[in-house]
């Protein structure tokens, strides 16, 4: 089934899911919020449901795929919470070479603000099947991790000190680049939130970060740009109305700064595009497009 097929809310809609899972409205709010978009043989219930994930229908790569191999691994965060658990994914081939070709650029993936769910791990898998190593930390780590369910990891989220949080991501990052089967280049993603870190990482780890690819994410504070080392790829969905409307500020500070970059606005893609366990914001082809513009910049500036 098409993505056009499967779309069967308004953006409108979308903008009030996007609005309840980011903890800006509760569900009572957003229920009656979907209220106005219910039709005849669609009712608001029916369209909360076709707005929650659905994580088993977004697996592109199985957890076994023997292509790869996957751990959990516990890695100290003494500046946050004191350690941060996360996703590293190598690609299995990797490890039968010599001690040297063993060695592989790294990539950061951050997920939203609900925690480390399968769709994240699911895109660190896919980097993997790239030859990169990939490290998908799960920020909820002192609360109890990923609870399998977004909304619950949303308010879990929200309770937690947002600077330690952002600590327990540096010290995922530089385990990583650190570790002795990685070249010492690293990258990194994330989605939302994950793409908002991703740009306050360039500025907070300087030539520690080759490139940062954020997906629909606040840029870094326009005073702090000259900070930044990584080439920055800034995804956005041309119906994100905030963030478009911020894009030309950022761009702007990113090229008075001499920092490499670019910005694709993709067109009919709302806020959360890339993210197909979520069928009603997932644009396929966008997000196929934005997955081939993200690899080439990786290959480009953390492999090159």
């Amino acid at each position: 089934m098409t993505n056009k097929e499967r779309r069967t809310v308004p953006p409108e809609a979308v903008q009030l899911y996007d609005e309840f899972i980011h903890g800006e409205i509760d569900r009572r709010d957003f229920l009656n919020g979907l209220k106005k978009f219910a039709v005849a043989g669609l009712t608001a219930g029916a369209i909360a449901d076709a707005l929650m994930p659905d994580y088993a229908m977004g697996q592109q790569i199985d957890r076994d795929d023997e292509r790869i191999r996957a751990e959990y691994v516990t890695v100290p965060s003494p500046e946050g919470h004191g350690y941060i658990r996360g996703y590293l994914v190598r690609p299995f081939s990797a490890d039968s070479r010599t001690a040297d070709a063993r060695q592989l650029p790294g990539i950061v993936v951050v997920h939203e603000n609900r925690g480390l769910n399968p769709h994240t791990e699911d895109v660190a898998r896919r980097l993997a099947l790239q030859n990169f190593m990939t490290f998908a930390p799960d920020v909820l780590t002192s609360v109890g991790g990923y609870p399998g369910d977004d909304y619950q990891g949303g308010q879990l989220f929200s309770q937690m000190d947002a600077g330690k949080r952002f600590e327990d991501i540096v010290a995922a990052a530089l385990w990583l680049k650190n570790r002795d089967d990685c070249t010492g280049r690293i990258g990194i993603t994330g989605f939302c939130y994950g793409g908002s870190v991703s740009n306050q990482m360039a500025v907070r780890l300087g030539d520690d970060l080759a490139a940062a690819v954020p997906f629909y994410g606040g840029g870094a504070p326009v005073d702090q740009v000259p900070q930044i080392s990584a080439a920055i790829q800034a995804q956005h969905g041309g119906l994100d109305a905030r963030l478009v409307a911020a894009w030309p500020d950022y761009d702007e500070a990113l090229t008075a700064a001499g920092v490499p970059h670019e910005g694709h606005i993709h067109p009919n893609s709302v806020h959360g595009f890339f993210n197909d366990a979520t069928p009603e914001r997932y644009n396929e082809a966008e997000a196929g497009i934005a997955w081939e513009q993200m690899v080439e910049w990786f290959n480009t500036h953390v492999r090159g």
